[in-house]
C-alpha cells in the first residue's frame, strides 16, 4: 500500500512506475477506454516523459494484433465504476499493465459484485467519505518493485503524503469500519441518500424530450446483501436533438451549470 496526495498524484506515480526504465530506449503507450477521466490524459501529457506518452482510446489497441507496439508496453487506465457512465469495467487490451481506478467502488455509489482484487488499484477518501479537500488517496500494488517505484516518485515529488492528513484520515476510516452494518453505516446511509437523489433527477429528466440519462439497472450488492437501486455519483446527460450538437453548450446556455463531458471518441452530445 502506498499513500498519495489524492489519487491524481498516484495516477502520475503509477504511470512512471509502470513505464520502461529511462535507459531502455522504450516508451509506454498510455490509453483508456472512452469516455474516461480527463486527468489520465492531461497528467500524462503535462509531464511529457521520454518513458511514456498518451496514445488515446484503448479500443484502438484492443485486438489490434498487427500494431507495432507490444501490449506489455501499454499502460491501460480502467475506471470501475467508470466516470461518468458508471459502468463496471475490465481491461480491454490483453497483456497491458492495467491501473484500475476504484475511486467510486463503494456500496453507496454502485453494487459490489465481488471484492476488488486487481494487481494495481487506486482508491481515494474523497469518494469514500467526502473528504475531498484532505487530498488523500492510496494504491494497493501487488508487485513490490512497482510499489517501491511509486513510493520513490511520491517522495521526490512531495516527500510523501502529509502525516497530519494520514492521522486524520485514519480516524475517519476507523469510525467507518467500526460502524459497518450498524445503524450508523455510512454506506447504507449514503446509498439511501444517493438513491433518493437519483429518483428525483430521473423524474425530472423523464419529462423532457430534449435530454436523457443513462439507464442503470438495479443489481445485487454483496455488501448490502440485497438487490439495490442505482445511486450513481454522476448523471451522464445526453442531448436527443440533432440541432443540439454540443450538449454542454446547450445546457450552459440554459444555465444548468454542467461539467463538460466531451472526450475523445465520446462525442459532444453526451
Amino acid at each position: 500500500m502506498v499513500f498519495g496526495t489524492g489519487s491524481v498524484q498516484l495516477i502520475s506515480a503509477l504511470v512512471y512506475a509502470l513505464s520502461p526504465e529511462s535507459n531502455s530506449g522504450s516508451s509506454a503507450s498510455v490509453v483508456a477506454t472512452a469516455p474516461y477521466y480527463a486527468a489520465y490524459k492531461t497528467s500524462t501529457v503535462l509531464f511529457d516523459s521520454r518513458e511514456n506518452h498518451w496514445e488515446g482510446n484503448a479500443a484502438t489497441w484492443a485486438n489490434a494484433s498487427g500494431n507495432s507496439t507490444r501490449n506489455e508496453d501499454i499502460i491501460e487506465f480502467v475506471t470501475s465504476p467508470n466516470n461518468p457512465d458508471t459502468m463496471l469495467r475490465k481491461p480491454v487490451v490483453g497483456g497491458s499493465s492495467a491501473i484500475v481506478d476504484h475511486a467510486y467502488y463503494w456500496p453507496h455509489f454502485t453494487h459490489i459484485p465481488e471484492p476488488a482484487n486487481e494487481d494495481v488499484m487506486i482508491f481515494t477518501v474523497s469518494k469514500l467519505s467526502g473528504h475531498a479537500s484532505s487530498r488523500f488517496g492510496w494504491a494497493l500494488i501487488r508487485d513490490e518493485k512497482v510499489a517501491q517505484r511509486v513510493n520513490d516518485y511520491i517522495m521526490q515529488n512531495t516527500m510523501g503524503a502529509s502525516r497530519d492528513t494520514q492521522l486524520r484520515m485514519l480516524g475517519v476510516i476507523k469510525a467507518i469500519v467500526a460502524n459497518l452494518h450498524g445503524k450508523d453505516d455510512i454506506f447504507a446511509f449514503g446509498q439511501d441518500v444517493m438513491t433518493a437523489k437519483w429518483r428525483k433527477l430521473n423524474a425530472v429528466v423523464s419529462r423532457s424530450r430534449r435530454i436523457s440519462l443513462q439507464k442503470i439497472p438495479s443489481q445485487y450488492c454483496t455488501y448490502l446483501g440485497k438487490i439495490r437501486e442505482p445511486s450513481p455519483a454522476y448523471a451522464w446527460v445526453k442531448c436527443e436533438r440533432e440541432e443540439d450538437g454540443d450538449c454542454y453548450d446547450m445546457l450552459l446556455k440554459e444555465s444548468h451549470g454542467p461539467a463538460c463531458g466531451a472526450m475523445p471518441a465520446a462525442g459532444t452530445q453526451g
